[in-house]
């Protein structure tokens, strides 16, 4: 099923509209307010209007801080769907006072529906992600996650936009505005009960009702596992870059190219266009799994473009009127600026889904609420952060195109620590490069590989690039044994290292690194690991496979665990395979070709030898066993 026809289901559905609804909601009353505060020049004790829109983003995000850990607490203790309705309702209490407070232009009837807009989103979060895994196929999660995130800044987008056209008809358009508020409010709930039900996950959870006490639980949760932590940072991160990238937009606009309003709502719809379609395209690149090669994509995009942003520069001083969005475009760099902001928000997409769903699928169900209440913390913690950093750029006199240099380098320095204390990333970025964009790789029974346990995967050797491809197939980490001699080389060491995989040497070259080999596969399989193994010992020089060497045997008798035997197809002839000599010496070879890994049925370990384990992949790949080639 295809990630848009999730949108036909109730189970996907109900999610979905209930949560844009929602961000719609949160949106229009925050906009409306904030303009209605600029161009009327309201105050309150005595504040000034620009002091007061800091306040109003204050306002909205202080409840993060406050309410995370105790969502996260609701949303594990009791029926998700129950604590969606329940929030819900209360959204049309709030949404009340909110029209109140329009109709009669009442500021702090609407500040208080602001605070308490962002206290409802603060449940609301915890709840909207940690459903999906319990209400989605493990192979529709990354476009349900790709739906909900382009939901989210569709939402945004159109929450904007009409909270500025309401401000901009006067007191009629407030009206309307009120009822707008209570109506999308009501719809909200309505759609709350297609939810299908759901069981608590852990009804015996203690609600803690002082907030800090759970915040520093929940923390400590966000920590528990290294690598969820480091994704919930680097979605962290995504909302720090974001924020940034949208708070500038009024003054890079205005001050730096010289262009009305209208053009601010052109790049504002171009951000969110391009988030949505990255976040849409995330399910066909990644083969409707989890696919964390798209995270170092992302970060490279968000770089690259921002730089470009910095490169464009500022055009010379101008005069006279603001410039429309026809003469914008019509000037220099006005097409290559709405591009760049595109192509950020696009790669930003790429790199916000996979992370998401990282942090699903790696965190037990009766956490997860914690966990992600636990990244709603930290990101209203990085987007305060983002704020002020900000601020202090402008003061310092950074110009706004030199911010966008500075945030492309701070990009591309958290990727890179991110990406070298959780390699995994960087290496299945670079599989999926081989997998899907030098060639075109096709899983024939996928399913076949277990979610969850330890196995060992035998596969015949065609090429030098044989285990990336393997592992771009699987979305589980691979441990896979390679000659010794590779990690002699400085950088493939440094890659192979990182990738864990395990070398191994024969008896007469090193027999302790042999031993070794051994020692540490039974070690991976003990954890529950894959460990992949080429019982050929070598690549094939002429297409046809080579007798299976016993070690696998050897492997399955000291840790009995099912083998499942594999085959790659068509990437004989490669660039990256000895057909007629030598490897790699034949550029633009066979590239972009169809490729396969078929998959066979699961050996288990009482049935294991290797020359059956031999028919079994030449059957796989069409090709004669090796004891029946003449």
């Amino acid at each position: 099923m295809g990630q848009l026809s999730l949108l036909r289901t109730r189970r996907f559905a109900g999610v979905f509209w209930t949560q844009f609804l929602g961000a719609f909601n949160d949106n229009l009353l925050k906009n409306a307010l904030v303009i209605l505060i600029a161009y009327r020049s309201l105050s309150v004790l005595g504040l000034p209007p620009e002091s007061l829109v800091a306040l109003c983003g204050a306002l909205f995000i202080l409840p993060f801080f406050l309410f995370s850990a105790t969502a996260g607490e609701l949303a594990d203790r009791f029926a998700k769907h129950r604590v969606m309705r329940a929030v819900k309702a209360v959204e049309i209490v709030i949404m009340t006072g909110a029209a109140i407070g329009f109709w009669q232009e009442n500021l702090w009837l609407m500040l208080a529906a602001l605070f308490l807009m962002g206290a409802h989103s603060s449940v609301f979060g915890p709840v909207k992600y940690s459903i999906l895994p319990e209400l989605l196929e493990p192979g529709e999660l990354v476009g349900g996650n790709a739906l909900v995130e382009m939901g989210t800044f569709l939402a945004i987008l159109l929450g904007t936009i009409g909270g500025g056209v309401a401000v901009s008809f006067g007191s009629a358009g407030l009206h309307v505005l009120g009822y707008a508020l209570l109506v999308v409010a009501a719809s909200g709930f309505a759609t709350s009960f297609l939810v299908p039900p759901t069981p608590a996950e852990n009804p015996t959870l203690r609600i803690d009702p002082n907030p800090i006490r759970p915040t520093i639980e929940t923390i400590r949760l966000t920590h528990k596992t290294h690598s969820v932590f480091l994704a919930v940072l680097g979605a962290s991160w995504f909302w720090f870059y974001g924020s940034m990238v949208l708070a500038m937009l009024p003054t890079y606009s205005r001050d730096v190219l010289h262009a009305s309003e209208h053009v601010v709502t052109l790049f504002l719809a171009a951000f969110c266009v391009g988030i949505g379609t990255g976040s849409l395209l995330c399910e066909m690149l990644s083969g409707r799994k989890l696919e964390l090669g798209l995270v170092p994509l992302g970060s490279i995009g968000m770089t690259v473009f921002a730089l470009d942003l910095f490169l464009v520069g500022a055009p010379a001083p101008a005069s006279g009127p603001l410039l429309t969005i026809r003469q914008f475009l019509s000037s220099p760099g006005g097409v290559r600026i709405v591009l760049d902001l595109t192509l950020i928000a696009l790669f930003s997409g790429f790199f916000i889904v996979p992370l998401n769903t990282f942090i699903q699928e790696r965190t037990a169900a009766s956490e997860r609420s914690r966990v992600i209440a636990g990244g709603n913390i930290l990101s209203s913690l990085f987007m305060v952060a983002a704020s002020l950093l900000l601020v202090a750029f402008l003061a310092a006199s950074l110009t706004i195109p030199h911010v966008f240099l500075v945030l492309a380098v701070l990009n591309a320095a958290a990727s890179f620590y991110v990406y070298k204390v959780l390699p995994e990333f960087w290496f299945r970025f670079v599989a999926w490069v081989v997998a899907k964009l030098l060639y075109r790789l096709k899983v024939v029974h996928g399913e076949r590989i277990p979610d969850q346990g330890a196995a060992v995967l035998v596969c015949n050797h065609v090429s030098f690039v044989d285990w990336l491809v393997v592992a771009s197939s699987c979305k589980r980490p691979i441990r896979f044994v390679m000659y010794h001699g590779f990690f002699k080389n400085p950088l493939l060491g440094w890659f192979f290292r990182d990738a864990k995989a395990i070398p191994i040497a024969s008896a007469h070259e090193s027999i302790s690194t042999m031993r070794a080999a051994f020692d540490r596969i039974a070690q991976e399989l003990a954890d529950g690991e894959i460990v992949c193994i080429f019982p050929e010992g070598k690549i094939t020089s002429d297409g046809e496979m080579n007798a299976f060497k016993p070690g696998i045997e050897k492997i399955v008798q000291r840790s009995p665990v099912p083998v499942i035997p594999i085959a790659l197809c068509g990437l004989w002839g490669s660039f990256f395979s000895r057909k007629g000599g030598a490897a790699m010496r034949r550029p633009f070879r066979r590239f972009w070709s169809r490729i396969e890994l078929v998959v066979g049925e699961p050996v288990p370990p009482e049935a294991v030898s290797a020359p059956d384990l031999a028919r079994r992949v030449a059957a796989l790949a069409g090709v004669d066993p090796p004891a029946e080639r003449r």
